[in-house]
């Protein structure tokens, strides 16, 4: 009984150090309250400006320091969205729209319609498609975004986008 155990054991602790390879994206949809959904590919990103976004320090929740991003560059979310059709029957209605970006891994961050349109936030909201020398493409956590804006940045930087669900607050 003492040999099940121990093996057991080593089963179970073996797996739970084991993590999961989250999966690259190189590909995202937009779904939810618009009027055509659709998907946005490394290759559709090409026709919008990229910009230059500089360093990041990444911080955790409580603001410590965990890593730096070198030449980032990147392109404004607001801009990739500015295609998107939202279902509503009047602009004083956008108000109520929210956007909740989603990683293959299932983590989730979200914006409001205000925040991204109507304050300086929305001006530093990028999907990445440069970071430390490497092209979205190269890079194993591919199709990533940030709020460059944001005091504590890792709460809002996400890795492997892969689906926009605009909803709205009814």
């Amino acid at each position: 009984m003492k040999k099940l155990f121990t093996i057991l054991l080593f089963i179970y602790a073996g797996s739970a150090m084991a993590q999961e390879k989250t999966r690259q994206t190189n590909k995202f949809a937009i779904v939810g309250e618009v009027e055509k959904e659709s998907v946005i590919t490394m290759d559709s990103l090409k026709q919008y400006t990229i910009s230059e976004i500089g360093d990041i320090n990444i911080t955790d929740h409580t603001g410590a320091f965990k890593h730096k991003d070198d030449k980032l560059k990147g392109i404004l979310l607001k801009d990739i969205l500015s295609h998107t059709k939202f279902k509503t029957t009047s602009p004083k209605l956008l108000s109520r729209f929210y956007f909740v970006c989603s990683g293959a891994d299932g983590y989730k961050v979200v914006y409001s319609w205000n925040e991204l349109y109507n304050t300086t936030v929305g001006d530093h909201v990028y999907i990445i498609m440069e970071k430390n020398g490497l092209t979205a493409d190269k890079m194993p956590e591919s199709m990533q975004m940030t709020s460059a804006a944001d005091i504590k940045t890792g709460r809002r930087y996400l890795h492997n986008l892969d689906k926009i669900v605009v909803g709205q607050v009814k």
